[in-house]
């Protein structure tokens, strides 16, 4: 630029002083430009490394086996379909950790305060159900029955074509796979029945009492395909949760059900029932609830009849942890007291129990750790824990062709019970625990695994406040599976392997 004006301005003072200054001006003010250009070019250089570097880290970067396409991406999550019919790519979309992840909270809240939101001008319908207690008790019906029930049921076909019927029941599934395989922990039974209790049409809501489980609220489908389907009525009834198209609707406020079943497939126990969240328009406000499938296995005569129990005291308990009845498929006496469960199950459902901390099955008398007030206790008082030998487990439960292995039903547990308060007393008697779940605790899959699992539940997923409310529950558990771990160490329990 010097060498283009200086000569020009040599020759202009020679001749007329005046046009010197306009074409210094001039000279001065494309100098400027050029300046301004080239810082310009430099900021969007800058603002273009910032870009691919936020791009590059992403709250959640999901990995795909060699062969899955690139694109397709869900915008929410991060995560991606995977290859798609005829690839030789993995079928299992990969939530991976993040390098640097927030440490949340030290306390085990269960999900964000900001997360449900009611309104307050409710139809007639909604009052049909009220929020349940914190523990999951349903409540009996009595004398808020309202017109819309028909002896104790609520016939959904009434109110089908209504706009919060239309709302609560989205024709897209809630269940998020997006390869032809679920992950390897879940059976195709399992995901059969989470797509039915997601997706199934819902045609009545009951109320169903046993004396042994109180009362509780089932749904029925007697549609013969799930939504999208031939329209085929079946018969009404009992015969339609005979044949599976049943599930157990739950407490809003307890996210232990879904997870439960999750984390129990993840530790390879094989024993809860499936369960998703779902909504209902005319129970619970709208609230996703936990929904539970409705095993006709374990209700021979459907509504007529209770679940098989098994029913034995603490002492009787204690002595078939001694004995270990059923060891090597051997038949006790008849003398020795032993039930008729596998000693192996009695493991797993003390581990499974003390992670959850679920108290009802084995310390229905509260005895082992200091009880709030939501906490159900039967019976507790000093007399019961002081005379433990007599107290009576319940909800121990087994299907009456599989009488040696038990079925975890009703999984109420605590998130918000501290390290410190813990009920040890799951625990007791325990001499040996599965192998295959105790090294899913001391590796690092726990986690990504259940990360995994929880992210095809949609509507549990984004009820509990997405991935952040997600990992604040698992933080609880691998908190809890740390103590596990140093509780066997300490007290020398043997881990083995248990396949049946």
């Amino acid at each position: 630029m010097e060498i283009l004006c200086c000569p020009l301005v040599r020759l202009a003072v020679r001749r007329c002083p005046t046009r010197t200054l306009l074409l210094a001006a001039a000279c001065l003010l494309v100098l400027f430009m050029v300046l301004q250009v080239g810082r310009s070019w430099a900021y969007w250089d800058r603002r273009l490394e910032r870009f691919k570097y936020r791009r590059s880290r992403g709250l959640y970067h999901v990995e795909g086996s060699p062969g899955s396409p690139g694109g397709g991406a869900d915008l929410l999550t991060g995560a991606r379909p995977v290859s798609p019919p005829g690839s030789t790519g993995s079928n299992v979309v990969y939530i991976t950790l993040r390098s640097r992840r927030v440490q949340p909270v030290a306390r085990g809240t269960a999900r964000p305060k900001q997360r449900v939101k009611t309104s307050r001008n409710k139809s007639r319908h909604d009052d049909a159900f009220t929020q349940e207690s914190a523990r999951g008790q349903a409540r009996t019906l009595g004398s808020s029955i309202k017109a819309t029930w028909r002896e104790r049921t609520l016939d959904y076909r009434d109110h089908n074509t209504s706009d919060q019927t239309r709302e609560a029941q989205p024709r897209g599934t809630s269940i998020r796979i997006y390869s032809e395989t679920a992950p390897p922990w879940l059976s195709a039974q399992d995901v059969q029945a989470m797509r039915f209790l997601a997706d199934a049409e819902v045609s009545r809501v009951r109320e169903v009492s046993f004396m042994d489980a109180g009362s509780f609220l089932v749904f029925e489908s007697d549609r013969s395909t799930l939504r999208g389907g031939t329209d085929r009525a079946e018969p009404l009834g009992g015969l339609v949760c005979q044949q599976g198209r049943c599930g157990v609707l739950g407490d809003p406020g307890d996210p232990s059900q879904v997870f439960g079943f999750h984390l129990d497939r993840v530790l390879g126990l094989n024993r809860t029932l499936p369960a998703v969240s779902r909504q209902f328009g005319l129970i619970h406000g709208g609230q996703p609830c936990p929904v539970v499938w409705w095993d006709p296995s374990l209700y021979p005569e459907a509504f007529a009849a209770g679940r098989s129990t098994v029913r034995l005291t603490w002492a009787e308990y204690q002595s078939s942890l001694k004995q270990r009845c059923w060891h090597g498929n051997q038949t006790p006496r008849p003398d020795s007291g032993c039930s008729s469960v596998h000693h192996q199950d009695w493991s797993k459902l003390a581990l499974f129990d003390f992670l959850l901390q679920v108290h009802h099955r084995l310390d229905p008398a509260c005895c082992g750790f200091r009880p709030r007030e939501e906490d159900v206790c039967v019976g507790r008082g000093e007399e019961e824990c002081v005379d433990q030998n007599h107290v009576a487990l319940t909800n121990i439960r087994v299907r009456g062709h599989d009488p040696r292995h038990l079925v975890f039903t009703n999984n109420t547990g605590s998130f918000l019970r501290s390290e410190h308060h813990l009920d040890y007393r799951l625990l007791e008697g325990v001499q040996e625990l599965p192998e295959q779940a105790i090294e899913v605790l001391r590796s690092s899959k726990l986690r990504q695994r259940l990360l995994q699992s929880l992210f095809l539940d949609a509507s549990y997923w984004w009820s509990q406040g997405g991935r952040r409310g997600i990992e604040r529950l698992i933080d609880v558990i691998e908190r809890r599976a740390k103590l596990l771990l140093t509780f066997v160490t300490a007290h020398g329990v043997k881990v083995t392997p248990m396949t049946s």
